[in-house]
């Protein structure tokens, strides 16, 4: 772990004004989160598993369990696709999907924002100012792994957090929303527990010989929309931290609306963003031709009884 902090510490440079360029992450951080969403359930938490990747002059916190259950979800879709090759209508039916964070949340400190990625058939951005925590830096230590962390403490969103970071890893950057101290935030909790992000791991990146691209989706073919998991703006390389090319800029009202409208009546919603069944498609599947799919007529999801949020992440500031 010493050779690691090194290595990460001789590799980064000041941030720069080149912050929202596409850049491949350093290392990467896994946090094991915890949120007391129900005060009537509280020992029963919401728990996931989340990444940051971290690079020279941005970040990006985002769901690992996501792109787990995104890889099982494709391989189901791929063996009902073959199951029923040759039919004129395909019906998918996804099982074991747990809910997990769709947010993705990219950290540029050098031009002083935050860009929320969201997902609804398109996806969407976000621009938030990036928070200015009062952090009240004490002597107390601890050691998380092998990382020898100093205790800090400030007020965010309505909770007083407590913050572990590390020195020696030169990165301003922590879970989720939390920034601003002098060095990587390796774990950090509010004061009664009910938000947590416990370190889980550090590891670095091996560089990659490919230039840092950000993916940009194709165009929607008039023949149909393939299914595709984790939205259509994915970069091929996991870690390069790029903002989608193809998104929809928005606001926070005007995203709240989309998302009530799609909670209200998906079907709906899909067939306005033009995702409904009628336009979705198997491989092969276009008019006139010869492919393996039809039309996908239903695509059926099971994730489970919707969650009571009573304690949100974020609570409004007390007057």
């Amino acid at each position: 772990m010493k050779t690691l902090i090194l290595l990460l510490t001789f590799g980064i440079i000041v941030f720069n004004a080149k912050a929202q360029s596409p850049e491949m992450a350093k290392a990467t951080v896994r946090y094991k989160f915890s949120h007391v969403r129900d005060t009537a359930a509280k020992d029963k938490p919401y728990t996931e598993n989340m990444i940051l990747f971290l690079g020279q002059s941005s970040s990006v916190y985002k769901s690992y369990d996501r792109k787990l259950q995104d890889a099982l979800m494709r391989k189901q879709v791929e063996a009902q696709l073959a199951e029923q090759k040759g039919s004129g209508n395909l019906n998918i039916k996804l099982t074991g999907s747990k809910p997990t964070t769709r947010s993705e949340i990219y950290q540029f400190p050098a031009q002083n924002k935050i860009m929320r990625k969201e997902n609804l058939i398109t996806p969407y951005l976000i621009e938030e100012t990036l928070p200015v925590i009062n952090w009240k830096i004490s002597a107390d230590t601890a050691s998380f792994g092998t990382l020898l962390c100093q205790k800090a403490t400030g007020h965010f969103a309505g909770r007083d957090y407590t913050a572990w970071f590390c020195p020696d890893l030169p990165f301003r950057a922590g879970p989720w929303k939390l920034n601003g101290l002098p060095g990587l935030i390796v774990e950090a909790y509010d004061t009664n527990k009910e938000v947590q992000f416990k370190f889980d791991g550090l590891e670095q990146v091996v560089a990659s010989d490919k230039p840092a691209t950000a993916a940009n989706a194709p165009p929607p073919s008039p023949e149909g929309t393939m299914i595709k998991f984790g939205g259509p703006d994915d970069n091929a390389d996991p870690n390069l931290i790029a903002l989608p090319a193809n998104a929809v800029k928005t606001s926070v009202k005007e995203f709240d609306k989309l998302q009530a409208a799609m909670r209200k009546d998906p079907q709906a919603f899909m067939a306005a963003m033009g995702g409904g069944a009628a336009n979705m498609r198997g491989p092969g599947g276009g008019p006139g031709g010869g492919g393996p799919g039809g039309p996908i007529r239903s695509v059926v999801v099971n994730s489970g009884t919707p969650a009571i949020i009573n304690n949100p992440l974020e609570l409004p500031e007390k007057k």
